[in-house]
């Protein structure tokens, strides 16, 4: 009951993922990031646990086809999970097993990974695909146009109602990390929080990394 996206930047070394689901808060059981060494989703019928351990893997240093190998052999129920991995150097591997629901597909890529299930047509991970190709900028933007190309391919066989935005950076923390639990139109309610969001980005991070150069908040008398 859902799609999804996880891409890398070579530019920026930026990691990132977007999902979107009919199911509600999408994004905070099924999209795993670790800074600067990958992307875990963790899908179908999902086991949050799996991306836990995917993420610890890649900062160990393990490559993608270890990483989905090692979650495979460490879930006792792998034909109930689909999973799709990205890796530091931005290979990618999936896995769906035998109990996928519905209509399920994947597509990987240079640097990025599609995956979804109960999809409307098996085109909508190859339509995602080539949207995050042909588009350029942020990795978020590049992200944001494949969800809604694969939206616009038929997305998922029901109505969406939640999705999720994740960008990691240098910091040790998301500096992307957007959500829309619950709504009629989730991705469109993404992109005006991204939207909303980006213009301020940079000072959170300046806030957290160097605190006496950071801007202002607007507080009278405060001229930084």
């Amino acid at each position: 009951m859902t799609f999804s996206i996880a891409g890398f930047c070579r530019k920026t070394g930026q990691f990132g993922a977007a999902i979107s689901s009919s199911s509600i808060c999408v994004a905070s059981r099924c999209l795993f990031t670790s800074p600067r060494h990958g992307v875990v989703l963790t899908q179908n019928v999902t086991n949050p646990a799996l991306g836990q351990l995917g993420v610890q893997l890649l900062a160990e240093g393990h490559d993608a086809k270890d990483v989905l190998a090692r979650l495979c052999e460490h879930e006792p129920y792998p034909e109930w999970r689909q999973l799709l991995v990205l890796d530091g150097n931005g290979k990618s591997a999936t896995h769906s097993g035998r109990e996928t629901l519905g209509i399920h597909a994947v597509h990987e890529g240079q640097g990025y990974v599609v995956g979804g299930n109960m999809l409307a047509d098996a085109g909508v991970a190859r339509a995602m695909g080539r949207a995050f190709e042909s588009h350029s900028g942020e990795l978020a933007e590049r992200l944001l146009a494949a969800m809604d190309a694969g939206h616009e391919a038929g997305g998922e066989m029901g109505p969406v109602h939640s999705a999720g935005l994740e960008v990691t950076d240098q910091a040790s923390w998301p500096v992307v990390d957007l959500r829309v639990d619950w709504h009629e139109a989730p991705l469109t309610e993404l992109r005006m929080l991204w939207e909303r969001y980006l213009p301020q980005r940079d000072d959170y991070v300046c806030r957290a990394a160097e605190p006496d150069q950071s801007p202002s908040y607007g507080v009278p008398g405060d001229e930084r």
